[in-house]
C-alpha cells in the first residue's frame, strides 16, 4: 500500500488552488502578486546594471559600497514595515484614508519620515566603523558618508513613501492584498531609487565648506525631526519609533557587513560584471518571498488563523513549500535577465549556462533559509509581545541581505566561477 503523503502537502489536485489562495484570495490578486515579483527581478536587474556602470565612483569613494546594500534594504525594511501595519489595519478594519496626523495612516508616515533620518545617520556612522575595522583602505570620512546616506536616502524615501500610501489607497478601494504587494513592491523601489539617489548625494561631495556645512546641517536636522518624534503625544508614532530602532538598527549592521562581502570580492565582480548585475536581484527575490511568507503569517496571526507554536501548522508549512516553488521560476528569470542585460551592455560574464546555475543552486539554499526565518521570527516578535508587522520583514531582507551575498559568492567559489 502506497504512504499517504503528510497532511501539509498539498495534493497536485489542489495545488493550483493553494497557490492561488498563498498569491492572493483570488486569481486576479493571484496575478497581482505574480507581477510584483516580476517587477520586482527586473527592477533589480536594472538596479544591478546601474550598480555595475558606477563602479569609478566606489573606486573614487571608498567606503561607499559597503553601504549601498544597507542603504538598499533600508528602503524595504521602514516601507516594508509601514506597508505591514496598513495592511493589517485595512484586514482587522481600522484604516481609515485620512490626511489628519493622529490617524493610523498619518501616524505611519510621520514615522516612516522619522525612522529615514534616524536610521540614514546611524547607517553612515554603521558603514564607517565596520569599513575601518574591516580594513577597508582609505575609507571616505562618516561626515560624508552621513551626507549622502541622509541626502541620498531622504530622496529615494519620499519616492517610496509616496508608492507605499497608493498601494493603500489602492488595497482599500480596489480590494487588493497588501501582505501580497508590499514586500515585493517596496523591495522593487527601493533597489530602483536609492542607488541612483546615492549616486546624485555623491555630487554633493568635495565641494570643501559647503560640503561640510550641509553635512553638519543634516546631522542637525535629523536630531530635530527624532527628538520631536519622541515626544510626540501620538502614542502610536512613539510605539513605532521605540519598536522600530532596535531592529532596524540590527538589520542596519547586518546589511552593512553584506557590504563589506561585496566590498571584498570586488575584483571578482569587476572582472564578471554580469555577477554584479544579478546580485540585487537574487539577493531581491529571496527577500520578497521571504517577507510575502512574513505578512501572510503576521496577519494570521492577528486574525487567529495560524497558533504560535514551535512547529509550524498545516497552513504555514503549505505556504513555505509554495513559496520555495514559487523561487525556481523567479531565480531562472533573475539569471536569465541579468545574462542579457549584460550582454547588451557589452559586460564579461561567466556564460549563461553557469548563471543560471549559480542563481537556482545559490537560489533554493537561500529561500531555504528564509522561509525557515520568515516563519520562527514572526512566531519571536509574537511571543515576545511586540508588533510581527514591525520586526517580520526587517529581520528577513536585513539577514538575508547577507546571508545571500555570502550564499552567492560561495556558490560562486563552489561552481568554480570565481
Amino acid at each position: 500500500m502506497a504512504r499517504r503523503l503528510p497532511s501539509w502537502i498539498p495534493r497536485p489536485l489542489v495545488l493550483g488552488r493553494r497557490l492561488v489562495d498563498l498569491l492572493g484570495p483570488t486569481g486576479g490578486a493571484a496575478r497581482q502578486s505574480l507581477v510584483a515579483l516580476l517587477f520586482n527581478s527586473s527592477t533589480s536587474i536594472v538596479a544591478g546594471a546601474v550598480l555595475g556602470a558606477i563602479t569609478g565612483t566606489f573606486e573614487a569613494l571608498p567606503g561607499l559600497l559597503v553601504m549601498v546594500p544597507a542603504a538598499i534594504g533600508l528602503r524595504g525594511n521602514i516601507f516594508g514595515t509601514f506597508g505591514n501595519r496598513l495592511s493589517t489595519s485595512i484586514h482587522t478594519g481600522t484604516f481609515r484614508l485620512s490626511a489628519k496626523r493622529e490617524s493610523v495612516l498619518g501616524q505611519n508616515v510621520i514615522a516612516s519620515i522619522a525612522l529615514t533620518f534616524s536610521l540614514s545617520l546611524i547607517l553612515a556612522v554603521v558603514a564607517r566603523i565596520i569599513s575601518v575595522g574591516l580594513g577597508v583602505e582609505n575609507a571616505i570620512g562618516v561626515l560624508d558618508l552621513s551626507l549622502v546616506s541622509i541626502a541620498g536616502g531622504l530622496l529615494a524615501s519620499l519616492i517610496v513613501l509616496g508608492a507605499t500610501v497608493l498601494l493603500s489607497i489602492g488595497a482599500v478601494r480596489r480590494g487588493w492584498d497588501m501582505d501580497n504587494l508590499v514586500a515585493p513592491t517596496t523591495a522593487t523601489l527601493g533597489d530602483v531609487i536609492t542607488i541612483p539617489s546615492l549616486f546624485l548625494a555623491t555630487k554633493l561631495l568635495g565641494h570643501g565648506a559647503v560640503t561640510s556645512a550641509l553635512g553638519w546641517g543634516l546631522v542637525a536636522l535629523t536630531v530635530v525631526v527624532f527628538v520631536t518624534a519622541i515626544r510626540s503625544r501620538l502614542s502610536e508614532l512613539r510605539e513605532i519609533i521605540w519598536e522600530s530602532l532596535p531592529v532596524l538598527t540590527a538589520a542596519v549592521v547586518l546589511s552593512t557587513l553584506a557590504g563589506v562581502a561585496v566590498q571584498k570580492q570586488l575584483a571578482v565582480f569587476a572582472a564578471l560584471p554580469a555577477l554584479l548585475v544579478m546580485e540585487p536581484a537574487f539577493v531581491s527575490s529571496a527577500g520578497a518571498l521571504g517577507g510575502i511568507l512574513s505578512s501572510r503569517t503576521s496577519t494570521n496571526l492577528h486574525l487567529g488563523v495560524v497558533e504560535p507554536r514551535i512547529n509550524p501548522g498545516p497552513v504555514v508549512r503549505q505556504d513555505a513549500l509554495l513559496v520555495f516553488a514559487l523561487g525556481f521560476p523567479v531565480f531562472l528569470f533573475n539569471a536569465l535577465g541579468a545574462a542579457g542585460a549584460a550582454a547588451v551592455l557589452g559586460q564579461d560574464g561567466p556564460g549563461l549556462v553557469w548563471m543560471v546555475l549559480l542563481s537556482l543552486i545559490g537560489g533554493a539554499v537561500t529561500v531555504a533559509f528564509v522561509t525557515a526565518l520568515a516563519y520562527y521570527s514572526t512566531m519571536a516578535a509574537w511571543r515576545f509581545d511586540v508588533d510581527p508587522d514591525t520586526y517580520g520583514i526587517p529581520v528577513v531582507t536585513a539577514t538575508v541581505d547577507f546571508v545571500g551575498v555570502v550564499i552567492l559568492i560561495v556558490t560562486m567559489f563552489a561552481l568554480g566561477i570565481a
